[in-house]
Parts: structure tokens; C-alpha cells; sequence
């Protein structure tokens, strides 16, 4: 049996990190965990191929090799998906979907015959029984959320990890929280489970046997939404890393009472956690009371985040505009705040329902629904009608993404970042790929782009008064220029 796996290509946006590959010599952020995942859990006898649209083009070859085209792709995918089911179709191989996009999505693509709803470690083995008969159901779906402790290490081995930024890997699925907009507890429910430590150290090892010592990506949906058993997980992470003298450093997802538990976060920066993404939505606590962000509206959200860097981690901010308690403030109110904290990577979006969201449900059952999401936060498309003037509410935003990340606003909010950043261990020297990164940087930002002299000012500013912390300002610099390269097509 030949099976390809498809992952389809990502359109330009804040976590696609397009405009800072070049600096790396890397062609994607991140390789397909889910894919591989699912490859793992076919018969090792059967042929597999993956091709990642983000790496290589798909050619018709490959379509003609497989006997099925399993393909798996996020809601924001959903064009070049479309592309993909559609030349499969033209020359008649089957084709299987499943994730996210399909999950909540399936009404939109009648094309496609056989569908996986949800998580597919209780389907697979039926699913792979009935592909080998030729007798593929139009559609599979478990009848509870599987225990992930047998969830089984990916197969790197269909990759060439050269070809990407970070890997990723996960511990958790599922988070405590209800907050309105999310479709997180719609994909993996609100009970996290969570991998074995031994088990973790398993897909480490796996990873590391690839020739793999940079960057790792935690993709859980909270990697703290059980306190406990990531204590136990980062306990023996930390023991591994120095019995193997692994250097890999690490980013997750967290909710923003992180900052309340110290033991935690001595533990995550010990275990060589440099980057937390935390979904801080708003400064606003009649929006965040509105969308049920509890996690946050009962504190003072500057300092949590303040505490989060102080430990030695960089907080990575999600934002929203478009509440329903939104006033025609919260433009300069998202600035000032995101100014104020240095919060360098802001990730401001327009509030959009997703699918099977109580957000959805809610504007639906108020007549406010106008489309579906397409899953990009950048796209300034309200699917909804929204309580403040759309006009003011689409320009406004426009002109906020634009002015957080002009040259001389990103740069000195970096400063800030840096004066609260307090990095912890030994000194870690620049890597082959840093030192790339940095002379790559001199000339594009440096010598070719506006803002230049924004940029000369602050490395030399950043050398002189953070020099152990020079690495992180010459990334942030190299990011920034990113999110001004996607911040001028909103």
C-alpha cells in the first residue's frame, strides 16, 4: 500500500515567520506534527511519502504513486487544501482528510468522500483495516477522546528536518479554560491529558536521533493546564538534559497564570524554556469578562506578564479587537498596553468565530453571523457583524498593527522588553546558525530596508547596555522585520 501525506501550504502570516526564514537558510517553521503522527499509527509495512507544500511542490507523480492521499490541514490552509483534494479528484486517487479544518469545516467540502472527525488514535486502526480493503467509510469518528499515553513517537524519519526551523512535539491535549472565542476545547475538550514523562523523553530522544539540537516548539494547547503532571514531565526533562548535555531550547503555549506559580516557572526555565506564547486578548475587563477569560480578568495583567520575563522567559502576546465591549479606544488602549509591558511579539487579530465555538453559536443565535473564518487573523474580514462601526473597527485595527510595528515603536518596545528580561544559566554562545542569522541581518536591515537607522541605533544600543542578552535582540530584530513585511499587506 502507498499512502502520501499531504501538508498544504501556509499563507503569509504572524506565525508562519516567512520573512525570517531566509535569515536561517530554512524553508518552513515547522514540519506537520499530526501527519506524522498518523504515520506512525499505519502498518510499518506499508510505503509512505510526505510532502509538505511549505518545502516542495506536489507533482503529479506522487499523486499517481499513492493508493490514498491523506491529507490534514488548520482552518487558514484551507485554499491550497482545496488545491490539493482538487487534483487528486482529476486523477482519481482517494482522498482522506482529517484535522482541524475538515473537523469543523466539512460542510464546505462536499468533494471529499471520507472524512476523520477529531482526534485519530481510536480510528486508525479500523481506518487502516478498511483501506486495505478498499472499503474506506465516508467518515470515522471515536467515540471518546483517546488516552494519548499510547499515542506513538512520529515518524521524523519521512522528513529532513534541515528544511525547518523548529520541531515540534507535544505533552497535552486540551485546556481548563471556556473562553468564548476558543476552539480548543471543541477540538481536545477541557480535561487535559497529558503524555508519560518517560514518554517524552522517548520523542526527545527520537528527535535528537535525527541530528536535531535546536529549537523545540511545545504545541499544546496549555502546556500548564495540568500543573502537576508538568512538574513531573519538566523534572525529568531538566535530569535529561543533563545527563545528555542536550542544548535544545524550548517555546510553548501557556495561560497567563503562569505568573503565579514560581516553583513553575523556575522549573520551566531550567528545563530550557525560552518563549511562552500567553492569549492576552485585551486590557479591557469588561471584554475579557464578555469572552469569559477568567485566567485574566481578575489581575493586573502588565505585571503577570513583567514576572514572566523577570524569570527568564519572553512572553509572546496574543491580542483581539473586536469585542462586543469594545469601545473606539481599545486601539490606543491595545498599544499603550502592549507598549507599556514590552510585549515585543504582539499578535493582534480581529475577533472572528470559528467554527462550533460558543462565540459562533452565540452571533448565530443573534442573527450577527455573515461567513465562515478563514482562520487568518490578518485578513481584516469580519465574519460577523460587530457592535462597533465596522469601519472604524477594520481601520482601526489596520492602523494598530501597522504602528506597533513600525522601526522606531518595535525597537524601543524590545528595549523594555530587555530592561525586565533576566536570563538565567551560563552565557550561551552564538550558534553557526545565529551567526548566519546576524550578518544576514546587517545587510537586510541594515543596509536594504527602511528603518535602518532605527536599527543601527538599537543594536548598538542593545550591545552596550544588554550584552548578555545580545542573542535575543538580534531574534527579535530579525522577527520584527517579519511582522512589518506582513503588517504592510493588512
Amino acid at each position: 500500500m502507498n499512502i502520501l501525506l499531504v501538508w498544504p501550504a501556509n499563507p503569509p502570516t504572524f506565525w508562519s515567520f516567512a520573512h525570517v526564514l531566509p535569515f536561517v537558510a530554512r524553508k518552513s517553521a515547522y514540519p506537520p506534527l499530526g501527519l506524522l503522527t498518523i504515520a506512525a499509527m499505519l502498518p510499518r509495512t506499508w510505503n509512505q511519502r510526505l510532502v509538505d507544500l511549505n518545502v516542495r511542490a506536489l507533482t503529479d507523480a506522487d499523486i499517481d504513486w499513492a493508493d490514498y492521499v491523506l491529507i490534514s490541514a488548520m482552518i487558514v490552509q484551507a485554499d491550497s487544501a482545496r488545491e490539493v483534494v482538487a487534483r487528486c479528484i482529476a486523477r482519481r486517487t482517494p482522498v482522506i482528510a482529517g484535522g482541524p479544518l475538515f473537523t469543523t469545516g466539512r460542510d464546505r467540502f462536499p468533494e471529499i468522500k471520507h472524512v476523520v472527525f477529531g482526534e485519530a488514535e481510536d480510528v486508525m486502526a479500523e481506518l487502516a483495516s478498511d483501506m486495505a480493503l478498499g472499503e474506506v467509510k465516508p467518515s470515522y469518528r471515536a467515540a471518546s477522546r483517546p488516552d494519548i499515553t499510547r499515542t506513538p513517537i512520529p515518524r521524523w524519519d519521512l522528513l529532513q528536518p534541515r528544511h525547518y526551523a523548529t520541531m515540534p512535539l507535544q505533552f497535552s491535549r486540551g485546556c481548563p479554560f471556556n473562553c468564548e472565542f476558543c476552539d480548543i476545547i471543541v477540538m481536545n475538550g477541557r480535561v487535559p491529558r497529558v503524555k508519560s514523562p518517560p514518554q517524552m523523553i522517548a520523542e526527545l530522544e527520537a528527535v535528537r536521533a535525527t541530528g536535531w539540537d535546536e529549537s523545540i516548539f511545545i504545541v499544546d494547547d496549555n502546556f500548564i493546564g495540568n500543573k502537576v503532571k508538568v512538574k513531573a514531565f519538566l523534572r525529568e526533562l531538566i535530569s535529561w538534559r543533563r545527563h545528555r548535555r542536550a542544548a535544545p531550547s524550548f517555546l510553548t503555549e501557556a495561560s497567563l497564570n503562569l505568573a503565579d506559580d514560581a516553583e513553575l516557572l523556575d522549573l520551566m526555565v531550567q528545563a530550557g524554556f525560552k518563549k511562552v506564547f500567553v492569549g492576552i486578548e485585551s486590557p479591557s475587563y469588561e471584554s475579557l469578562a464578555e469572552c469569559a477569560k477568567v485566567q485574566n480578568s481578575s489581575r493586573d495583567m502588565a505585571a503577570s506578564v513583567r514576572k514572566i520575563h523577570n524569570a527568564g522567559m519572553e512572553v509572546m502576546g496574543g491580542f483581539i479587537v473586536g469585542f462586543d465591549n469594545d469601545t473606539s479606544n481599545i486601539f490606543e488602549r491595545q498599544r499603550r498596553f502592549i507598549e507599556e509591558s514590552g510585549i515585543v511579539t504582539a499578535m493582534v487579530g480581529l475577533l472572528t468565530a470559528l467554527p462550533e465555538t460558543r462565540l459562533f453559536e452565540r452571533l448565530r443565535k443573534e442573527g450577527r453571523l455573515l461567513a465562515h473564518s478563514t482562520g487568518n487573523n490578518l485578513d481584516a474580514v469580519l465574519n460577523f457583524i460587530p457592535k462597533l462601526d465596522r469601519d472604524t473597527l477594520i481601520e482601526g485595527y489596520r492602523d494598530l498593527v501597522k504602528r506597533i510595528y513600525s522601526p522606531r515603536e518595535y525597537y524601543r518596545r524590545v528595549l523594555t522588553f530587555l530592561r525586565t528580561y533576566k536570563p538565567s544559566g551560563p552565557k550561551v554562545p552564538l550558534s553557526a546558525t545565529d551567526i548566519r542569522a546576524f550578518f544576514h541581518s546587517l545587510w537586510t536591515l541594515g543596509v536594504r530596508t527602511r528603518g535602518r537607522f532605527e536599527y543601527w541605533k538599537f543594536m548598538t544600543r542593545a550591545l552596550a547596555t544588554h550584552p548578555r542578552a545580545f542573542s535575543e535582540a538580534m531574534t527579535l530584530a530579525i522577527t520584527g522585520y517579519h511582522f512589518r513585511q506582513v503588517a504592510g499587506t493588512i
